[in-house]
Formats: C-alpha cells, structure tokens, sequence
C-alpha cells in the first residue's frame, strides 16, 4: 500500500452529452437525451429530473418534456476519448484506463518535475478543458478504489484530494452502494441485516460479511470498507472478458427478435476474441428485466472456443433458458460476455478442408468472413437473418493490450 495519495481516478463527466453540449453551443445549459429509442446518456440537466441511463427515451421524455434528443455521434466520442488519452499519457507513463471516458494515473515519483499529486490534477483537468472542451472529475487517494470513490463524490466537473489520514472520515459515513461492486442486490442484502454505511460494514467481521455475501465478494467489499486495496495501475492490463450489451426500451420482444439481436452481439464479440488471438471457456448471459431486476446465466465449456456458432449456440440457449422469465416481466438490456479467456486462440484449419467436418468448416468461415470485414468493413458481409436489420449503436471501446 502506499505511503501517499498518488493515484488520480480521471472521469469525465456525462461523456456522450457532453461533447454534444460542447460541439452545439444551442444546447449548453439545457437538458440532453443521448439516444433513439433508449437513453445512451444524459446531460447533469436531464439527470436532475429523474433521466437515467438505459431508461427509454419516452419515459424520459415523460420525466423532462423540454429534453432535447440527439442521436448518437460514436466517432465524435471517440476522437474526443483519444484527445483526453493523448492528455492523460502526457502527464505520465502509468495510465490504465477503465472505459473511453476513465482512467486511473499513477503520479507517485513525479513531484520534482510536475508537483503535488494535487497540483498535477489541477493542470489535468484544466488541460482538459481547455484543449478538448470538456468538463472531467478527479479523486486523488492513495488507493484505486479510494481515488474512483472520490471522483465520483466530486462530480460533477470536480477535484477531490483524500489525505491518508482522512481516509476512514471520507469513506466510513457514505452509503454502502458506495463501494465498487455493490449493486442493487448487494445492497439489499446489507440493508436487511441492518447495514447501510461503508463504516457499518467496516465494523463486522470479515466471516460475517462472507456469510452473508458470498466468501469472494464479502472478503473484497469487507476489505474495501477497512481501506485495503493493494492493486496497482496497470499499463499494460488486458481485458479478463469482453462483452457487449444493447439496451432495448420498454417496447416487448418476441422470442425471434431477442434471438436474432443475441446474434448480432455473438458475430461482433466473436470477432474481437480472433482479433486478441484469443479464446473463451464461459459465456454469459446478462438480462435486465421490465421491472429493473437483473439476471445473468452463464455456461462453462468443456474446451475453450473461438468459433463463433459454439458462442452463438449457447447463448441462444440460454436465452432459450430465461424465456418464462422475460415472458412475465419483459426485458430492457440484454448483454453478452465472453470470460476465462486463454491466450491462444483454435488452431486454423489447413486446406483442404474436410466438408464432412463441421468443426473445421465453421473456423473456416470464421477466418473467412474476418478477412472480408477486416479488408472493407464490419457490414460488407453478415447473416440473411440480419440483413436489413438495426444493428444498434456499438460504443467506442479502449484498444487492446497485447
């Protein structure tokens, strides 16, 4: 652990808006909807009366009739993302970055040149500013967790410096959904045996919070709650999983429809796992019902897989699995992950190819139809099922480690 606050946990604030309050100067100070028919982002305006992300975007017209609508720009976000990296990498060499819009910094060891911990956020998040245009919070900690927790209390557009000994002051009297990792469920659980601050957690045993919560995650948030985080910022860390989900609005969906959309998550995930040189052992099923509980299904192959009809079969039967359940409460996410990721990925069939070996045909066609896309792009060539069909708008993501 470290001796000093030196990890700084950069977010920039409401991303997708953001950058449309920046580029449409009509729109700054009024309330954004990022979307089409569901809610990607919302500006801090749109927030303050109830508009959430994943939400439709009728419901939050409902909550803010004077909203303004606005389709996604993924490149605009994108180009945006790079300027901020290129600014974060400027500042020092030890940037990890969580998602297009985060990051955490290490600045331990860089005081003689650029300052304070705390002076070298100040310039960050002025740099920011003034050279992409767009608001961003900073938490400074000696932790990772610490630093995240402090960025978002200092949102929005915000700086916030946790000393070493104003750790357990800062942390113990927040609420437990606080703490990374505590969803929905998690709370509940907490707040049925009476426990509703991260201070409150901090004060049981480590067995009891086990007990109540699972032996891995009560161990990890009860260690949280007693501010122990050794993890490092990491370089150069890779992905453990790769996933991608679509929000659907409150619209209902046939048993067709939900398989087809599962498809198309399958054809992209499946790509990006070749791409890494990767393979996977379990696919997960992630789903958000019509009344915002969540569930998530998952099955572990005998072999890991890069092919992508192993993936696709079963998801699809595990979305088969989840039917009774999404024919009574409906569905508004549905989300695809691919984790237990090896490092190398099915060994390629060589030619000629055996037409009575269905295994070594679907990696054919895998290699195939990557070559296509790779040469002239992700649509030139898909499914008939999904031929005319919305392919949903695909976020920009961080690239690759290798």
């Amino acid at each position: 652990m470290r001796g000093e606050a030196t990890v700084l946990h950069a977010d920039l604030d409401a991303f997708y808006a953001s950058v449309e309050q920046r580029d449409d100067p009509a729109l700054r100070g009024r309330p954004v909807i990022v979307g089409g028919g569901v809610v990607a982002a919302a500006s801090y305006e749109a927030k303050a009366r109830g508009v959430r992300t994943a939400m439709g975007v009728h419901r939050a017209r409902a909550l803010c009739p004077d909203a303004i609508v606005v389709p996604p720009r993924m490149e605009a976000y994108a180009a945006a993302s790079r300027a901020v990296f290129a600014i974060f990498h400027d500042t020092t060499p030890y940037v990890e970055g969580v998602s297009i819009d985060e990051a955490f910094l290490e600045v331990g060891g860089l005081r003689r040149l650029a300052g304070t911990p705390e002076q070298i956020a100040v310039r960050l998040r002025e740099r920011v500013r003034a050279e992409v245009g767009l608001p961003i919070s900073v938490g400074v900690a000696r932790t990772k967790f610490l630093a995240k927790v402090a960025s978002a209390v200092g949102k929005p557009d915000g700086l916030l410096v946790v000393a070493p000994d104003r750790e357990a002051a800062f942390l113990h009297p927040l609420p437990v959904e606080r703490l990374w990792g505590v969803g929905a469920a998690t709370a509940e659980k907490l707040h049925r045996n009476g426990v509703y601050t991260v201070g409150q957690l901090a004060e049981l045993e480590a067995a009891t919070a086990e007990r109540w919560l699972g032996k891995a995650a009560g161990a990890h948030l009860h260690a949280l709650a007693r501010l122990r985080d050794p993890r490092p910022v990491e370089t150069t860390k890779r992905h453990a999983s790769i996933g991608s989900q679509r929000a659907l609005g409150n619209r209902s969906y046939t048993g067709g429809e939900l398989g087809l959309i599962v498809t198309q998550i399958v054809d992209g995930l499946a790509k990006r796992l070749r791409d890494r040189g990767s393979s996977c052992a379990t696919v997960v099923l992630r789903l958000r019902y019509g009344d915002f509980t969540k569930a998530t299904r998952s099955h572990t192959l005998a072999t890991p897989t890069d092919r992508t009809e192993v993936v696709l079969g079963v998801a699809q039967r595990l979305l088969a699995a989840a039917g009774p359940d999404i024919s009574d409460r409906g569905v508004t996410l549905i989300g695809v992950s691919l984790a237990q990721l090896t490092s190398a990925a099915t060994v390629q069939p060589e030619l000629p190819i055996d037409w009575n070996d269905g295994a070594r045909i679907d990696t054919a066609l895998d290699i195939a139809l990557d070559a296509v896309r790779d040469r002239f792009g992700s649509a030139a060539v898909t499914r008939a099922a999904l031929i005319g069909r919305d392919p949903g708008v695909s976020a920009p993501r961080l690239p690759e480690h290798g």
